[in-house]
C-alpha cells in the first residue's frame, strides 16, 4: 500500500502494519489509520504517519528509553477496547515535541498499541506523576555533548484497580 507523506513523499507500507485508533488521537478524532515510519535504522524516534492525511504525522518514541520506570495504568475498559487479554501484548509510544532546544514527551497521553492486532488507543493519565512536556533530550549545540540516555528495563503497562 502506498501512503502519501509530506516529509518523505510516497512510502510503500505493508497494509497489515496499519495501526487503527478507533477513537482517533486527541485533537484528531476523524483520522484513525496510522503507520510507523523509522527515518533511520538506528533512530529511537519514529513518525506516526496518518494514512488518511499526508500532512498529519507525530514524532513518537518508546518512553522507557528516557524514563525507565514509566508505567501506564490501564483501566479495564481500555484493555477491552483494544483487545488486550494480557498486558504483555501492549506496546507504548509517546508523542514528542520540540520546545526550544529540548525534546519533550507527552507522558500523560501515551499511545497504547496491541502488538498483534494493531488496534490502539491514546490513554489520558490523570496522575500528576507525569507531565505533558517531560524533557527527555537536550539538543546538542556545536561544541557541546549530550547526556547519555537510559536503556529500557521495565514493563510498559500496569493494571490499575
Amino acid at each position: 500500500m502506498e501512503v502519501l507523506t509530506s516529509r518523505f513523499g510516497p512510502v510503500d507500507v505493508d497494509a497489515s502494519r496499519i495501526i487503527e485508533f478507533p477513537r482517533g488521537i486527541l485533537g484528531f478524532p476523524k483520522y484513525r489509520g496510522y503507520v510507523l515510519i523509522q527515518p533511520e535504522a538506528d533512530s529511537s524516534f519514529y513518525w506516526l504517519q496518518s494514512v488518511e492525511a499526508a500532512d498529519l504525522a507525530f514524532v513518537v518514541t518508546d518512553p522507557l528509553l528516557f524514563v525507565p520506570d514509566y508505567q501506564v495504568p490501564l483501566r479495564e475498559e481500555i484493555r477491552q477496547e483494544i483487545g488486550l487479554a494480557d498486558l504483555s501484548e501492549a506496546n507504548v509510544l509517546v508523542i514528542v515535541n520540540k520546545v526550544g532546544d529540548t525534546l519533550t514527551a507527552n507522558l500523560q497521553g501515551p499511545l497504547v498499541i496491541h502488538a498483534t492486532t494493531r488496534v490502539a488507543a491514546q490513554v489520558v493519565i490523570s496522575e500528576k506523576k507525569y507531565q505533558t512536556r517531560q524533557p527527555i533530550v537536550q539538543l546538542v549545540r556545536p561544541g557541546k555533548t549530550a547526556a547519555p540516555t537510559a536503556q529500557p528495563d521495565k514493563t510498559y503497562v500496569s493494571k490499575s484497580a
